[in-house]
């Protein structure tokens, strides 16, 4: 039987290819703004990365490692959502774009907050 994926490690896949698939077009990120295509999608894989480990982690034996790790992706979604914010102030993407990144950089960090809390409480 295939291992069955958390609710929140699909949704950080989806996260990271949704913010590939935007940066990687360069009439909407010219190449000026390398910098800033390259915070974006490193954040990306970091949120899928943090969780991917917590997730792997075992709550009693490792739970400080896994709550360091929450917390990582938490801090995460903050930078990416700054980064989302900035370019928009930047006119690099519309309203639109900005609204559906940001539900999904939110709906990733209440997913680990809820998740992070559960844990503490273990």
């Amino acid at each position: 039987m295939a291992e069955q994926k958390l609710d929140i490690i699909v949704k950080a896949i989806k996260l990271m290819e949704y913010s590939m698939t935007v940066t990687s077009n360069r009439k909407r990120y010219p190449i000026k703004y390398i910098q800033l295509v390259k915070r974006i999608q490193n954040k990306s894989m970091d949120i899928y990365e943090f969780l991917l480990e917590a997730n792997r982690l075992n709550v009693v034996s490792s739970k400080s490692g896994r709550l360091e790790l929450q917390t990582k992706a938490i801090t995460s979604c903050d930078k990416l959502s700054c980064f989302v914010e900035m370019s928009m102030n930047l006119n690099i993407i519309g309203s639109n774009t900005v609204e559906n990144w940001q539900k999904q950089i939110n709906d990733i960090k209440y997913m680990t907050i809820a998740w992070r809390q559960k844990d503490k409480t273990r």
